[in-house]
């Protein structure tokens, strides 16, 4: 797993990442350790109570690992936005997008509108003084 510094804020999909990562390893680690040994001491033994003993163990692990999948398959899912989220955050995005290019329209309109008053001088002054001529 990577290392951070203890005031570096870690993103919550580093976390669940890092999370999973160590789920897998714990995974790894534990899967050999399944009562392997009591597995074979099965075959050789000639009490009920060892087999019994070894069915539960291995069913209680096999159940606890169940659960932790699962409750990391629910975080999995937290972390992954909703298609009305998405649409949400698109649609925002949009709305400032258009937002942005209004206030640009506004400014070139006001731009030209600027233009035209200074044409229409401009055509005065050149109307006076021809008429002037």
């Amino acid at each position: 797993m990577a290392e951070r510094a203890e005031g570096q804020p870690q993103s919550p999909q580093s976390a669940t990442e890092d999370m999973i990562a160590c789920v897998g390893a714990l995974e790894a680690a534990l899967l050999p350790c399944l009562p392997a040994r009591e597995l074979q001491a099965i075959d050789r033994s000639p009490h009920p109570s060892h087999q019994i003993d070894v069915e539960r163990h291995a069913r209680d692990f096999m159940e606890a690992a169940k659960k932790l999948q699962l409750f990391f398959i629910g975080l999995q899912r937290e972390d992954q936005p909703t298609r009305a989220e998405i649409l949400g955050k698109e649609i925002a995005a949009m709305e400032e997008e258009l937002k942005a290019k209004n206030e640009i329209i506004n400014k070139q309109q006001r731009l030209i509108q600027g233009w035209q008053e200074e044409l229409k001088d401009q055509l005065e002054k050149h109307n006076t003084e021809l008429e002037r001529v």
